[in-house]
């Protein structure tokens, strides 16, 4: 499939070149791994039914925030669709890099996106520009929380419900953190805070903002504490020592942790995932329609239908992870009697008692703790020299430790195959 999409998209990329009509051409730029690649033959069918319009979707993929930013910075791609993260999206929307969505040129009755618009989403993105509102210009695909995926036999509850099991030397050398200085400095400056945050000196938003010279000290100084029980800095290979049973700790994401707490579970080891009493951070991806882009109208008919419940659904099957679509169609599709009963009003109005897993979808009180994280903007290079510091200086011997495993168990996946469904793997700088 995957090799099938590829050829398809280099000869689309050639057909552009050689000039046909640009309005046939939809030029989409997502995350590897982060969609149902079926529905995309599906929307350029559904989009010639409903405009009587020809189109065609030239896919393709990136790894790292910044390198698809890069190209639409320099203005080097025409790119009509992407799917940054957060940060990203604050990022290009401060710099003019958007253009705004025109949704009221969709018939309303299937403008999926203000019929399905879940209230929390449109708060939350309506947070990250107190001056533009963030859902002028994108909509959110999918998000999740930053927490601890543990070994239930190793660590207990109540030991993995503090971020300060990251330090815990019970659990020394069997400590996997993410390899993504976002996602581990405002949990950790979290915790650092307490005190303010529970004086009400300051508060979770407030310090989604904080880049200043003595917070970053303090984290650092924090993180190099821990940096002796770490077993590995991780991008994506975290989960799999998990469920190997290597690691008993994970600082992770949600949508990680579901599929490591499925895998262990057909191996005999079980995980779970918990966001810290003391407060933690959430993230997003969404589409957006970058400056240079040629076909704005395609563009947001595909940003339409991906927020049609049966194809939202669809991808959140085919990644792990969690749309951010209020239909109660994926809702129901969500429902495990096994499950607990949970308050998800705030994402879902009136769902103040369903079953569903809490990994993927948090109850109200976790997400009450829980903030978006903030671009840094000119202050992102002292993030990133911060966390170098941390992971350059003397590795401590459970990560050349970790390094040999990981390569045998590389060779091995290259010799097997990997099992299960892949995820993508998320850089967040």
């Amino acid at each position: 499939m995957k090799v099938k999409s590829f050829l398809l998209a280099a000869l689309a990329v050639v057909a552009v070149s050689c000039g046909p009509d640009r309005s046939q051409i939809l030029k989409v730029y997502n995350w590897s791994d982060y969609i149902d690649e079926s529905v995309i033959p599906e929307f350029e069918q559904w989009y010639q039914e409903k405009t009587g319009e020809e189109i065609h979707v030239v896919y393709q993929t990136f790894d790292v925030n910044e390198t698809m930013l890069s190209k639409i910075e320099k203005g080097h791609e025409d790119y009509d669709v992407v799917c940054p993260s957060d940060y990203i999206i604050e990022r290009m929307l401060n710099s003019g890099l958007l253009l705004p969505l025109d949704f009221a040129s969709i018939p309303e009755e299937f403008n999926y996106i203000s019929l399905n618009k879940s209230p929390y989403i449109r708060q939350v993105f309506r947070d990250i520009n107190p001056s533009i509102d963030a859902n002028d210009y994108s909509v959110a695909y999918m998000w999740g929380t930053t927490g601890i995926l543990y070994n239930t036999a190793e660590v207990t509850a109540e030991e993995a419900s503090t971020w300060d099991v990251i330090r815990n030397p019970k659990f020394a050398g069997r400590v996997l953190i993410k390899d993504a200085p976002r996602d581990v400095y405002g949990p950790v400056l979290i915790y650092l805070k307490q005190k303010e945050l529970q004086e009400g000196s300051v508060t979770l938003q407030e310090l989604m903002h904080d880049a200043s010279d003595e917070s970053i000290a303090a984290v650092e100084a924090y993180l190099r504490e821990v940096k002796e029980g770490v077993l590995g800095w991780e991008a994506d290979f975290g989960k799999d020592q998990m469920t190997k049973n290597r690691g008993v700790v994970s600082l992770n994401w949600s949508g990680d942790a579901v599929w490591a707490i499925d895998e262990a579970a057909q191996v005999g080891v079980s995980l779970d995932y918990i966001v810290p009493q003391e407060g933690s951070t959430v993230w997003f991806d969404g589409w957006v329609i970058p400056k240079y882009a040629k076909n704005q109208k395609a563009a947001t008919w595909f940003i339409d239908f991906m927020c049609r419940p049966d194809i939202a659904i669809r991808n959140m099957e085919e990644t792990g992870y969690v749309a951010a679509n209020g239909a109660m169609e994926v809702l129901e599709s969500q429902i495990d009697e096994d499950c607990d009963p949970i308050d998800l009003s705030y994402f879902f109005p009136g769902a103040d008692s369903v079953r569903v897993n809490p990994v993927l979808y948090p109850d109200k009180s976790v997400i009450d703790r829980c903030a978006l994280e903030h671009d840094w903007g000119a202050d992102t290079d002292k993030l990133l020299a911060m966390w170098a510091r941390v992971k350059g200086d003397n590795a401590s011997n459970w990560t050349f430790i970790l390094i040999g495993v990981t390569a045998v168990v590389v060779c091995a996946a290259v010799v097997a195959g990997r099992r299960g469904k892949s995820r993508r793997r998320r850089s967040r700088r």
